[in-house]
């Protein structure tokens, strides 16, 4: 079932929070997923983003967590640096995760998504640290009753969803991205939904066509222009019990205001309301 329509606040590159707000409201929406590290940082000072916020009418359905030392120039350097792989930064990440699960239960949020890094498909010991990691993050925001989302796309989804029958992560969710599965060669957006249907926490609306040359990036595109079956999309989270909110995402191009509003008038007449 859809709940609400928004956008990552990442996707609008704002200079401040007055500069976001003006934006949220020339994209003629009043939801939002927020980037978190901004306020975890100091960038961004909490108690003056809320107030904002409330004033301008925007609600927060949710929060995003980066990691630490992710390098997207490549998909090879992304699968070494990505997410709660990389050894060096672990103890790191838990650290982040435990500020911004502070911040996410100030800001009276129930979700926070992230991108967990390249699942392995053959070596049992690297998998299993991954488990116990994504379980330590689930179990920081768990404390204050926050659930966690993994973002798709680095990973073939029946791995995802392998992955996701261990108990250890039985309080884990996805957040689905359509265009990542294709910006990483992944799988086909329709098949992978379906796949991982029962298990979507939130989603985000992103547009991609594939590479025509593998291992190389495929490339984002406005929504509607890419290889994404947006009619197919919508009937599967119109299908599903749970409630499912859709921000729109936007992470290249010059446009992003005007790409976003095509995507919400795209997501609309799909039934998505506002």
């Amino acid at each position: 079932m859809l709940k609400t329509l928004g956008v990552c606040s990442w996707s609008l590159s704002p200079n401040g929070c007055n500069d976001f707000i003006e934006a949220v409201h020339q994209c003629k929406l009043s939801y939002i997923q927020i980037a978190l590290d901004p306020l975890a940082s100091g960038e961004w000072q909490l108690e003056a983003v809320v107030k904002s916020l409330v004033g301008a009418n925007i609600s927060i359905c949710s929060g995003m967590m980066t990691t630490i030392g992710e390098d997207y120039s490549s998909l090879e350097s992304i699968k070494q640096t990505g997410g709660l792989r990389p050894d060096e930064h672990w103890e790191p990440n838990l650290a982040r995760a435990r500020t911004n699960a502070k911040i996410a239960h100030q800001l009276g949020l129930d979700l926070v998504t992230f991108h967990a890094g390249f699942i392995p498909e053959d070596d049992a010991n690297e998998r299993d640290t991954m488990i116990d990691r994504i379980q330590a993050i689930a179990d920081v925001f768990g404390e204050f009753g926050i659930r966690v989302g993994l973002e798709t796309g680095q990973e073939h989804a029946q791995t995802l969803l392998e992955l996701l029958a261990d108990p250890r992560l039985a309080n884990v969710g996805i957040n689905f991205d359509p265009a990542n599965m294709i910006l990483y060669g992944m799988d086909d957006p329709a098949t992978a939904i379906e796949l991982l249907k029962n298990h979507i926490v939130q989603v985000h609306m992103k547009d991609a066509i594939p590479t025509q040359q593998p291992g190389t990036w495929g490339s984002e595109v406005p929504v509607g222009q890419g290889s994404v079956d947006w009619g197919h999309f919508f009937r599967v989270i119109q299908s599903l019990s749970n409630t499912i909110n859709v921000l729109i995402e936007r992470e290249s191009g010059t446009g992003r205001i005007e790409d976003i509003i095509g995507a919400r008038e795209i997501a609309v007449k799909h039934g998505c309301p506002q």
